[in-house]
């Protein structure tokens, strides 16, 4: 290439990112050529959701393929320039209409392509306090994440000055007219509200964090989702914790290990089992069998994300401290406790406790001991209160991990809107890794709580047996219930549960083997 052609492509290049359109004029381009995103994303070289992701405003174009998507949303404008809207009749001229390639600031950004942070400041596009940066050092958020604003109030008329002359007259008597009626200031939002707005900005700048991850794993794999979904699973643990982080940075509780957990909390070695009995179910109705016969119509059903809704439960947040009896229980402590259950009469129903080899006192979590309390309870009646031996608890808090829950369910439910596999498996690596290895494990040394990681478990298995009591108070029979998200039932489903992928729904199961779907079983005699 010659030294003319080299330094013209430089400042063609230097144009075009100088001039980049906004979020809504890029999708309004393509769409006025009939174009869908996955042809512009073939035509550019990079993914439909990187495509997606620059239309919403969720990232920026970034190399390699900014500079051809630049070219095509030049040749677009060209093409299909923004019209300016016509006046109807007599009037007032229509302001101009900005080009397509208005020159528009943009975010500093690092070596590695993540935005810069520094002192905090109002946002140049929408005022919203921020603490991003443009290139030339002002605030301005980062990847368009503008908060809608209102239109500026408008301003009151000046009043007329005053005259410098003693001899000037007196204005003339006018006719008294109604005052103008100045517009009525906005109320300044209360703490709730400025908490809600503040934790809704955060939300938005940490979703960004995880479509910026996609984004830059899509591109380094040069469109192998294979490949740039195996480089984000490699990393979610590290992601989730950084996530994590973010939502806790003004959390009032800390959340690493302290170094006097009790021993039961702890492994005898790495080929042993957990000590905490986490109550999983494997239940199957002694009246219905695969091997008989027969035409009952069974729906093997999938809870979606079980373990992410399991992130709300009751939680310990300070060091666990020994009490016997039922000293240390308390509806604002958590923790582990031993206990003897109460023999379990409903064949018909999964045992709370689960499927267990031996009976006598074992260790389970609180979120087991509180399913027990319940269904001990006047409301159930279902079963007698266990006796408790001993706990390990402190105080607890049902919110501790629910900032990160809202913002994954969140993720997930965009991933699914937008038909991004990538995006959705991305997420569940990362709720399901951060869960697994906040015990002891040697791929996440920030967090040690394997009392956390066990009442999550519980938790989930809890929550499944409350989805089965709800089937079957509804005349539905539960045919099956195992593990923390597989549940079969007889007779019409969908009058009791939402069908679909979102977290609090449910869909068939699909898979290998004869119990999933639909199947038929057949009666045993009672």
């Amino acid at each position: 290439m010659s030294e003319e052609n080299s330094v013209e492509a430089l400042l063609e290049e230097a144009r075009l990112n100088a001039s980049i359109p906004s979020p809504a004029e890029r999708q309004r381009l393509r769409e006025a050529a009939n174009l869908s995103r996955a042809q512009v994303a073939a035509a550019v070289g990079v993914g439909r959701t990187t495509v997606a992701n620059w239309e919403t405003g969720h990232s920026e174009p970034t190399p390699p393929g900014r500079l051809p998507y630049l070219k095509l949303l030049k040749g677009l404008a060209e093409i299909y320039p923004a019209t300016p809207a016509a006046a109807a009749g007599p009037g007032p001229t229509a302001d101009p209409v900005p080009p397509a390639f208005a020159a528009a600031p943009e975010t500093l950004r690092g070596p590695d392509g993540r935005a810069i942070e520094g002192d905090p400041g109002p946002c140049i596009r929408c005022g919203v306090e921020t603490t991003y940066q443009s290139t030339d050092g002002r605030p301005l958020h980062s990847g368009a994440l503008c908060q809608p604003t209102g239109p500026p109030p408008t301003a009151p008329p000046a009043a007329p000055a005053a005259s410098s002359s003693p001899a000037a007259p007196a204005p003339a008597a006018a006719p008294a007219a109604p005052a103008p009626t100045s517009p009525t200031p906005a109320p300044l939002p209360n703490r709730p509200e400025r908490r809600a707005r503040s934790a809704a900005r955060a939300q938005a700048d940490t979703t960004l964090l995880i479509s910026r991850a996609v984004q830059e794993e899509a591109e380094r794999a040069g469109g192998d989702e294979e490949a740039a979904l195996k480089a984000l699973i490699k990393r979610a643990i590290t992601d989730v914790m950084h996530l994590f982080n973010e939502t806790r940075a003004t959390g009032r509780y800390d959340y690493t290990a302290y170094p006097a957990l009790p021993d039961i909390l702890k492994k005898p070695s790495k080929k042993d089992p957990d000590q905490i009995w986490e109550a999983r179910p494997k239940f199957h109705h002694p009246g219905y069998s695969l091997k008989v016969p027969g035409d009952v119509k069974v729906t093997a059903l999938d809870v979606n994300a079980a373990y992410l809704s399991a992130l709300k439960c009751w939680l310990p947040i300070g060091k666990l401290e020994h009490s016997t009896g039922t000293d240390g229980v308390d509806p604002k402590r958590s923790g582990v406790h031993l206990i003897t259950p109460a023999p379990w009469a409903h064949p018909h129903l999964p045992d709370p406790i689960g499927d267990r080899d031996e009976p006598g006192a074992l260790w389970v979590t609180n979120a087991t001991l509180r399913l027990l309390q319940r269904l001990s309870g006047p409301k159930y009646a279902l079963t007698d209160a266990p006796v408790i031996h001993e706990s390990w608890t402190s105080g607890a808090t049902e919110n501790f991990l629910d900032a990160l829950r809202k913002l994954l369910s969140a993720a997930r439910d965009e991933a699914i809107e937008n038909n991004d596999t990538l995006t959705l498996e991305y997420v569940k690596a990362m709720y399901s890794k951060f869960i697994s290895t906040m015990g002891e494990s040697i791929h996440n040394r920030e967090m040690v709580r394997p009392d956390w990681m066990h009442i999550i478990h519980s938790q989930a298995y809890a929550n499944l047996w409350g989805k089965a009591y709800k089937a079957h108070q509804a005349g539905l029979d539960v045919v099956a219930m195992m593990g923390t998200d597989e549940l079969h039932l007889t007779g019409d489903w969908r009058k009791v549960f939402a069908e679909g992928r979102g977290v609090s729904q449910m869909k068939v199961k699909h898979g290998e083997g004869k119990a999933t779907g639909e199947y038929t079983v057949g009666q045993v005699a009672r």
